[in-house]
């Protein structure tokens, strides 16, 4: 499976009112969408028909998540986003809406990358889904900093170490997806300011130059998933309800035991 693929099984199984995604390209995870979503990249070349509500951003992620109200797009009582009113009859995602599925494919660059992430952490919630892009690199040059290969993950693998080093609290999965692998990242808690206050040691810890010391065990995908078998558990439908419920982060335990008894 690739990461369309699961892209799109999460779609499915998860069904979210609101979508971004960070590094459009040419709009083909964009195209799997069909909720009010938001696309933000410096330089995308969209030839993919769209079937959502979106509004492209043509800038960096760090000046999108610096406006005063980045999510502007998705609060469900503008005009003309009434799609998501329909799929949110009870107002639970409120004025202040949330990102619930987000796609973070930027710049692959482990300081970008773990940028992006603290940014759509702050707009999602705990049941909110956060998947990360090319976070498995197949060998350490597809892992470099400097690019000198055709597939290209760079050193974002690291922010999978940094969360579970830095944030237990949040539960970190590797997805065996094609080519180069994915994260998906549950327990998002936007109250959080651990990152924020250790962003400079973490960059002094981990911005090292090329080669990069990629693990072994994320070069043979060690703690990785199959994707089939993440999609096809049975904690999604609790996620979803308690999404629907606005039930409280306390709720999260009991659903990050189904989640790790199913990753391990």
């Amino acid at each position: 499976m690739n990461r369309h693929e699961f892209l799109r099984g999460i779609h499915r199984v998860y069904r979210p009112r609101t979508y971004l995604e960070i590094g459009v390209n040419d709009g083909r995870s964009l195209a799997l969408s069909r909720v009010p979503s938001i696309a933000v990249d410096p330089a995308f070349k969209v030839v993919t028909s769209i079937s959502c509500d979106v509004h492209l951003v043509k800038q960096t992620s760090d000046a999108f998540f610096a406006r005063k109200d980045p999510l502007l797009h998705l609060r469900p009582g503008r005009n003309p986003f009434r799609a998501l009113a329909r799929r949110d009859p009870l107002g639970l995602l409120g004025a202040d809406p949330r990102l619930e599925l987000s796609f973070i494919d930027g710049m692959h660059l482990f300081e970008f990358a773990l940028r992006d992430f603290m940014n759509v952490e702050r707009h999602a919630r705990w049941n909110s889904v956060i998947v990360l892009d090319d976070m498995l690199p197949r060998n350490v040059d597809e892992a470099a900093r400097d690019r000198h290969t055709g597939a290209w993950t760079g050193d974002v693998y690291k922010v999978a170490e940094v969360l579970r080093r830095f944030r237990p609290d949040l539960l970190v999965v590797e997805v065996d997806t094609k080519p180069t692998g994915v994260v998906a990242v549950f327990g998002a808690d936007p109250s959080s300011t651990v990152l924020k206050q250790n962003y400079d040691a973490i960059l002094a810890e981990y911005v090292t130059e090329d080669p990069q010391d990629v693990p072994e065990e994320v070069l043979a995908r060690k703690r990785a998933v199959a994707p089939e078998a993440l999609l096809g558990a049975g904690f999604w439908s609790g996620l979803v309800r308690a999404r629907n419920l606005s039930r409280p982060r306390s709720a999260f335990t009991g659903l990050r035991r189904q989640i790790e008894r199913v990753t391990g």
